[in-house]
Formats: structure tokens, C-alpha cells, sequence
């Protein structure tokens, strides 16, 4: 490897890849699908640096910063890695939007574990789209 197919790597991380929830009982394809950055894109970089700051922000004069303001703060910057989705709601398309993104993370531990598992994933990321 060189470290033009490293930084061309890096770059193609920002196109990210489409990532299909499966149903955590039975391993189904739920079909939703979500567009993750990869971990090396400029993307989950500006999401690290964000979720640095908004703990410092958050931070009371001691230093501390509540559970819930954490994992509030965690869960945004996850969200911050979807860049696109196929979701329906009710039988109609749910538009996307950072909010909507975060509802959906919040409403299940499974689904946030396989899109943090998914947006860590190297090999998911290797090669072309």
C-alpha cells in the first residue's frame, strides 16, 4: 500500500456505504437502509470534534457532565455519520433530516449498535462503492 491509496481511501470514506438494519431476534433485513460515513472521513471527524466541544460546553464548573447529557451528546454524533436513509414510517417515505436520524437511533439499543458497529467497520469501508 501507498499513501496515495490510503489518503484515496480516506477521501472515499466521506461517500460512505449503505448499511441495511437486520432485525436483532431474527437476522431479517428490516429493510431500512441508512448511508454511514466511514471511519476515516472528514465527516466522523468533524462529529469526534463536535461531540469534544459540546462535552466541554457541557461541562459544569467542576468538570462533570450528567449521564444524560453524555449519551444525548453521543447519540447526536452518531447521527452526524448518516449521511442519506431509506425509511418509511406509516407507509410514506420519512424525510431525512438530523432530527428524524436521532429518533431513530433513540428508539432502539439495536439499532444504535449496528450503526456504531457499521461506522467503525474498516473492511466495510474497503474499496470502491
Amino acid at each position: 500500500m501507498q499513501l496515495n491509496h490510503i489518503i484515496a481511501e480516506a477521501q472515499d470514506h466521506d461517500r460512505g456505504r449503505e448499511l441495511e438494519l437486520h432485525d436483532p431476534a431474527t437476522g431479517e433485513p428490516t429493510g431500512i437502509k441508512l448511508r454511514i460515513a466511514g471511519p476515516d472521513s472528514a465527516t466522523q471527524n468533524r462529529a469526534r470534534l463536535n461531540l469534544s466541544d459540546a462535552m466541554a460546553e457541557a461541562a459544569d464548573p467542576s468538570g462533570r457532565v450528567s449521564a444524560e447529557v453524555r449519551e444525548r451528546l453521543r447519540v447526536e454524533s452518531l447521527a452526524a455519520c448518516v449521511l442519506g436513509w431509506e425509511i418509511e414510517e406509516d407507509g410514506q417515505q420519512v424525510p431525512f433530516t438530523q432530527a428524524h436520524v436521532v429518533r431513530l437511533l433513540r428508539s432502539s439499543q439495536w439499532v444504535q449498535a449496528q450503526v456504531d458497529a457499521f461506522a467503525a467497520d474498516y473492511a466495510a469501508f474497503r474499496g470502491g462503492v
